[in-house]
């Protein structure tokens, strides 16, 4: 099964704002998200699902064939997002 991935803006502005090589990092596993089902909810009841790439965080939502990426830091940004949206 495909998904097609996007990048919600301020995902995507936090990725721009990386490191190349992190980047890049990111940026294939990302393009791997295409082929896999969905991961491990961020919390249980939550819409959100989560993946763990070195000590960045890719969080995303999963609707039909259509994953969308919400957040894209550092763990400890990934904790100052999830705190501020719930």
């Amino acid at each position: 099964m495909s998904f097609e991935v996007l990048l919600h803006e301020d995902a995507a502005a936090r990725l721009l704002k990386m490191d190349a090589s992190t980047r890049e990092r990111i940026i294939k596993r990302i393009a791997r998200m295409r082929d896999e089902p969905a991961g491990r909810h961020l919390k249980y009841g939550l819409d959100f699902f989560v993946i763990v790439v070195g000590q960045y965080r890719i969080v995303y939502t999963c609707e039909g064939k259509r994953k969308t990426i919400y957040f894209v830091g550092t763990h400890k940004e990934y904790e100052k997002w999830y705190s501020a949206k719930h």
